[in-house]
């Protein structure tokens, strides 16, 4: 086991972000690889809780909870360091380990913003009422992102509708409802 992070129950409402790529520097500093292109919550949490590699030579076992001393943006990457970290040795002791965050962390989004997690779930339902479905995953395509939606009441077999989310197709989300009303039909 490393030295210095603690061993953790991960939280209820904990969030994979990222995963250790490498260590970085050689004063234990360590190369993050975000699941998002906008990695906020990698910078406002201050309490990582990190798990090892399914693949690969275990380091460490179980989830162990990494105080975070300062995060920030390199490239596409961040990079981070720890008190819990002192030298270059032990940052590569922490290669292919899962980074996970509670959801209760993360930056409150600004009005008509939402993290993905957050949206996975909801019912989508269109203006005529009708039920499309659940929101299974969330794809990006560049410009915009698209709602997957998975329809199971169709028979044994969902069906899957790739969905905008842009104004021009999304009336609105509430959270509070658990669902999200669109301008799309069935047959689309």
């Amino acid at each position: 086991m490393l030295p210095g992070p603690e061993p953790a129950e991960l939280p209820p409402d904990a969030v994979e972000v990222g995963r250790i790529i490498d260590a970085w520097g050689i004063k234990g500093w360590f190369k993050i690889q975000p699941y998002s292109a906008s990695p906020e919550a990698l910078f406002s949490s201050r309490r990582w809780f990190i798990q090892p590699s399914e693949r690969g030579a275990r380091r460490f076992e179980g989830t162990l909870r990494l105080a975070i001393r300062e995060a920030r943006e390199h490239g596409d990457s961040v990079v981070a360091t720890s008190p819990d970290v002192p030298d270059r040795n032990a940052a590569e002791q922490l290669k292919g380990a899962h980074i996970f965050i509670a959801r209760s962390s993360f930056p409150t989004p600004a009005e008509g913003e939402f993290y993905w997690v957050d949206l996975i779930g909801l019912a989508v339902v269109n203006r005529e009422g009708v039920a499309l479905g659940q929101v299974k995953d969330l794809l990006s395509n560049g410009p915009q992102d698209v709602l997957v939606v998975s329809d199971d009441s169709q028979g044994p077999k969902p069906v899957e509708r790739l969905i905008p989310f842009v104004d021009a197709y999304v009336d609105g989300v509430d959270m509070e409802a658990r669902r999200i009303a669109v301008d799309w039909q069935p047959d689309y």
